[in-house]
């Protein structure tokens, strides 16, 4: 199959692939489109408008798609960097927040499996979970051990 050669064929073929956001796609077809940004930007409005192209469901996908293995906090700072607007986040995690010790208590499961041995070990394993992500507080829970079922 031939490289898409159009500014068109480039965004679809990106689009085909996975969902993206509009600042996220716009970076990686900026290089293709010959100084020309208002044609480019015109042909995300498009996209847009058509349905191909949305914020929201590319927070939803990515939030989705990494919430089994990092937190609220990681997901937001990766669609914040990814250019989705701080309300379609917020929107994308809301769901989220209920699970969020789960998802953090499994993600420590498969890491360590057993509870820390002494304070080395402890530290540790707080700051795994901390860099994955999750809030201090259910960090503290899982780790600390207040539920019986670590």
């Amino acid at each position: 199959m031939p490289a898409p050669t159009s500014l068109r064929q480039r965004a679809l073929a990106h689009l085909a692939r996975r969902e993206h956001a509009r600042t996220e796609l716009r970076q990686k077809l900026l290089p293709h489109a010959d100084g020309d940004e208002a044609t480019l930007d015109a042909l995300l409005d498009d996209f847009a408008a058509r349905g191909w192209l949305s914020d929201a469901r590319f927070a939803e996908a990515w939030a989705h798609g990494r919430g089994a293995r990092y937190g609220s906090q990681r997901l937001r700072a990766e669609l914040r960097a990814k250019g989705v607007d701080d309300e379609l986040i917020g929107d994308a995690l809301v769901s989220m927040a209920d699970s969020e010790e789960a998802r953090a208590r499994e993600v420590w499961r498969r890491k360590f499996g057993e509870p820390p041995r002494d304070a080395r070990e402890r530290a540790r394993q707080l700051r795994f979970l901390a860099a994955r992500g999750f809030a201090l507080d259910v960090v503290y829970r899982v780790v600390g051990g207040s539920d019986e079922t670590i």
